[in-house]
């Protein structure tokens, strides 16, 4: 017999589940580089990241975001040294794993949301949690609004027949409260991410959570 309010979770990955801001800051620092930008310092990337690859690539080439071709040729390159070093700079965020487990004890359904391009998502996923038996994980795919936007939000409720209240969104920033207000589910700030309370607080979360282990109360 279920002991929970909510039947599933929806996950951001990045500074969610995963530390990825150095990976993310430096392999955009070496395409900059190679293209003759300098390099921005790591805390930066904390405001740049968010939104998908190509729009990091944009926010990190700033006055020069607008050139279309220029933002091809560097997402390119992005995108081909981070299939090559994915999950050399990244680390598990203190508490994930066992706040995972004590979900899954009590049986709660678990998904990944992310904006990140979606082969990169589930090689993440399969780097950093090859035993977590999450039900459904999703990145950017064609066809799919990125989120704020809810539309891959609605697709994890509809594919698991779970009505979206029933689920409890977890994320960093404001994309992934709105994501989650827009969504109909019940929006979920963690303060060890990329943003701040104040962020998350006015982008619409309920909740606030200091550590990982805290998810299991509200569940």
């Amino acid at each position: 017999m279920k002991d929970s309010r909510y039947d599933a979770i929806v996950f951001d990955l990045d500074g969610t589940l995963l530390d990825t801001l150095e990976e993310l800051g430096a392999i955009t620092n070496t395409v900059l580089e190679g293209h003759g930008f300098p390099a921005h310092p790591l805390a930066s990337y904390r405001y740049f990241v968010g939104e998908g690859a190509e729009t990091l690539i944009v926010n990190a080439l700033g006055d020069h975001g607008s050139d279309k071709d220029l933002v091809r040729r560097c997402l390119e390159r992005f995108l081909h040294i981070y299939r090559s070093t994915c999950g050399d700079r990244s680390r598990l965020y203190p508490g994930i794993l066992d706040l995972l487990d004590g979900l899954v004890r009590k049986n709660i359904k678990l998904t990944v949301l992310s904006n990140k391009p979606h082969e990169l998502t589930l090689k993440n996923i399969d780097l950093f949690f090859p035993d977590v038996p999450f039900d459904m994980v999703f990145g950017q795919r064609d066809g799919v609004p990125k989120k704020p936007d809810p539309a891959g939000a609605l697709d994890i409720a509809g594919r698991l027949g779970i009505t979206p209240s029933r689920f409890l969104y977890l994320g960093d920033t404001s994309i992934d409260m709105r994501t989650a207000v827009a969504a109909g589910m019940v929006p979920v700030g963690v303060l060890w991410g990329f943003r701040d309370k104040e962020e998350l607080i006015s982008s619409g979360a309920k909740h606030l959570i200091e550590k990982p282990g805290d998810l299991l109360g509200i569940v």
